[in-house]
């Protein structure tokens, strides 16, 4: 029976399920959606809502405590100048998990988690994501053509 025990190992010892968590906070908050398992998300759920609740509070000793959790300054400076301001007014339930049927070489079930309000910056990233691939198809057809056209003219001189 599994009463009252909380939380999952994820077949990992302690250190390890611990840095892993670390990290997929670090990289929820930087990136605002990310894709991993199933269990992995929902393990993952609780420490997220507590970094964002210490966001929310914006102190120095909330900044210290996420400090200590998160692995760069970069997520921690995100976590409080733009996380926790956006949900300002919402007491929890900061992310969503959305299921995502099963890999390909193992069949683990794939997840993604994201925060809630992240529609628009994901937007924009795929849109900036977007015009960087036409650039540089771009550049390819020109550099195809002018090679065609070199190619072309080195045969016509022999």
């Amino acid at each position: 029976m599994r009463h009252r025990v909380a939380g999952w190992k994820l077949g990992r010892n302690t250190e390890h399920r611990r840095a892993l968590l670390r990290n997929l906070v670090t990289s929820l908050i930087m990136e605002e959606r990310i894709e991993t398992t199933a269990t992995k998300a929902k393990a993952l759920k609780p420490h997220v809502e507590k970094m964002i609740t210490l966001g929310k509070k914006g102190d120095v000793a909330s900044r210290r405590l996420a400090a200590s959790y998160l692995m760069t300054r970069e997520a921690v400076d995100k976590l409080f100048n733009t996380v926790g301001p956006r949900f300002g007014d919402r007491n929890g339930g900061y992310t969503r998990i959305v299921l995502g049927g099963f890999r390909q070489g193992d069949g683990g079930e794939k997840a993604f988690i994201e925060l809630l309000g992240s529609e628009k910056t994901l937007e924009a990233k795929r849109e900036k994501r977007a015009e960087t691939r036409t650039k540089r198809a771009e550049e390819a057809r020109k550099a195809m053509k002018e090679a065609e056209g070199g190619a072309e003219g080195g045969e016509t001189k022999e």
